[in-house]
Parts: C-alpha cells; structure tokens; sequence
C-alpha cells in the first residue's frame, strides 16, 4: 500500500510540475460545459422567413404579424416575385417562404376555403418538420379566430356540443428545452474525456520520455504501478464531476433532483469502464500521437453515436440498436439523466447499474491483464 500511495505521489508531483495539465482538468471542462452547453440545442426559434405576399391586404399584413409575434419566425425580408423567394431559400437565407395568394382578403371575406404555400428548406429535416408544426399550428389558430369574428358578426350562434380537450403537462422538463436534456449528457463526454484520453496520454509519454522502462526494472510490481497510475485519474475525474456539476447549477439552473451520492457513486462504476479503456489504448499506442487518434475516433466518437446523447437509440436500426448495449456510456447517459431530471435512484436504475457495473469490471480487468503482461 506504501509503494502505491509514493506512486501516487510522484503522480501528483508531475501534475504539478505541468500546470497547463491542472487547467485542463480544473477549467476546461467549465468552459466545455458552456460551449457544449448553449451548442447542443435542438429547439427551433426564429426561424428565417420570406414572405411573398401577392394580396398587400389588411388581412394578409395580419396573418404575416402572427408568425412574427409567435416569437419563432424572423420575417426578415418582403419579396415581389417567385423567383427571388425561390433564390432566397436555394442560398440558403431562409428556411421558410410563405406565398399569399392575391385573393386572399376576398376569399376570407366571402367565407371561403383560401390555400397559400408554406415552402420549406427540407434539407435540414429536424427544422424543417418543426417549422411546419409552426406553421399549421399559427395558421389553424388565424382560422379559428376568423371563424369566431364572422360569427360575432353575423350573430350566429351554436348550441355547446361535447367534446374532448387534451390538458398537456410536460414532467421534469416543463419548457420542454432540448437543453435541459442535453447538458446532463455533456457530464459523461467531460468525464470520459478526462478519464480515457489523459490516462492514455499519460502512460503512453511515459513510454516515450524512457520513465517506464526505470520503473519496470524496480521491485515494484505491476499490479502497484498500475494503481498509482489511474488512482490519480480517478480522484481528476471526481474532481471534474464536481466542478460540472456546480457549474451545470449555477449557469444553467439545472439542479440534481435525486441522490448526488448515488449519482457519484454512479460516476465511480463508469470509470472502471473508462479507466479500462485508456490502459488498452496506452498497451495499443507507442506515441502519444497514436494515442489521441485512438481514444478519440475508436472509442470516444463511436460511444457518443451510440450512447443517445445526440441521437435517439430507438431511431437506429435494430442491429445497432443491439451494438449499444455494450457501450458504457449508454448506461451512464441513462442514470445521469435520470437522477438529475427525474429525481431517480437505485430502485428504478438498478438494471442499469448492474450492467454499467458488468461492462466495467470486465474492460478494466481485460485491460489490466494486458498492462501487466506488457510489463512482465
């Protein structure tokens, strides 16, 4: 226990000596949260628009006033023909053209069914199919508010009718914000950034400054370098769940709901699995060089695709959806979002748990076998 707390030491000691290694562990992940933060954000708000309006009317003016209240849509230009609105959309200025028929105050006025079209930039199919969602629903409540002017109007009056209203509540995320779903996800990217690339990096320069070869030839064992090279790690990565979770509150006000315990606990178990996982990269590479190259586009890019951080695992088809049940940051995307959204604990993510639980026991193992033998 002596040699690993001295290996620990040394680690510590080395740290220090690099301060640019404390900014990356201590305020890197600060600003990764902000950036990540405000960029991962699927919701669709002013949405570039240009408007073709053929009729000039009182009416049309109104109907082209309810998009720009709605706080969605940016009117940002008036055109005069097809072709320039046609321009616009191709260039890429606008996701939405709204043509209005020359008739359209008329028509309204005599009670008639009026079409326009609402031309979208489809490219971008996410936008494209929320905008449209916009744009049916502006349009249907411009109709229904026609629809009760004419029937002040008129003095018409119908007899009540039953009918079936749905009352909407949106739990744990009220605004219904793509961020507020996002950011707890950033966590797990942050925590395995710092545990998988610099525990690979770290081991991997120690090969190349000739350190490791000293070390091997001490009595020490493996088993003992091998806890004093990831205890720091580890203690890093706890030190950066922390600071993002501070950071997550005080920037964004998203609070944990549930048990900070078992959410580091959680933490804990996820490392094993990434710990593994920058020791096998570290046994793979001969240069640091190698190293990056393998933890970012071997391991990290393919456990943020299939881990639902950005891409729904129920939109995948079915053989990838079952490649995702192997990667451990699917698990801990899941208890992450749970614990701080929904105020979840042991007794709903316990499935999850155990198997984030068995894929890291395994990899670190595997990964340990392989770093002693390199050293043996």
């Amino acid at each position: 226990m002596r040699t690993i707390l001295h290996i620990i030491r040394k680690e510590f000691l080395q740290f220090k000596r690099d301060p640019k290694m404390f900014g990356i562990v201590l305020i890197a992940p600060v600003f990764q949260l902000i950036f990540l933060g405000y960029a991962v954000n699927l919701d669709v708000e002013n949405v570039p628009t240009v408007v073709f309006d053929q009729d000039r009317s009182q009416v049309s003016r109104e109907y082209i006033e309810s998009y720009t209240s709605s706080g969605y849509f940016n009117v940002y230009n008036h055109v005069n023909n097809y072709d320039h609105l046609q321009t616009e959309i191709e260039n890429g200025n606008a996701i939405l053209g709204l043509v209005i028929p020359t008739d359209f105050e008329k028509r309204i006025g005599r009670n008639e069914t009026v079409k326009l079209q609402a031309i979208f930039d489809g490219s971008d199919g996410n936008k494209g199919s929320i905008s449209a969602g916009y744009v049916a629903s502006i349009t249907n409540k411009f109709a229904q508010e026609i629809n009760l002017d004419f029937r002040d109007r008129m003095g018409i009056k119908f007899n009540p009718v039953g009918s079936i209203e749905a009352e909407v509540r949106a739990w744990y995320n009220p605004t219904l914000k793509t961020r507020v779903f996002m950011v707890p996800g950033v966590v797990g990217l942050l925590l395995s950034i710092i545990t998988l690339v610099l525990t690979s990096l770290a081991i991997v320069k120690e090969k190349e400054i000739g350190t490791l070869e000293q070390i091997i030839v001490t009595p020490i064992k493996p088993f003992q370098l091998m806890m004093g090279k990831l205890v720091p790690f580890a203690i890093m990565g706890f030190a950066t769940v922390t600071i993002v979770f501070t950071a997550m509150g005080a920037i964004f006000g998203i609070i944990p709901r549930g048990s900070i315990l078992f959410l580091f606990f959680s933490s804990f178990i996820y490392i094993l699995s990434t710990l593994g996982l920058g020791l096998l990269i570290s046994t793979i590479s001969k240069t640091q060089q190698q190293a990056m190259m393998l933890a970012m586009f071997m391991v990290m890019m393919p456990m943020v695709f299939f881990s639902g951080f950005s891409f729904p695992i129920e939109n995948m088809p079915q053989a990838l959806q079952w490649v995702t049940y192997i990667v451990p940051l699917r698990y801990f995307m899941t208890i992450v979002r749970a614990v701080i959204l929904k105020g979840a604990g042991f007794a709903e993510l316990w499935m999850e748990l155990s198997a984030l639980l068995f894929i890291g026991v395994l990899i670190f193992a595997l990964s340990a076998q392989r770093f002693n033998k390199r050293l043996d």
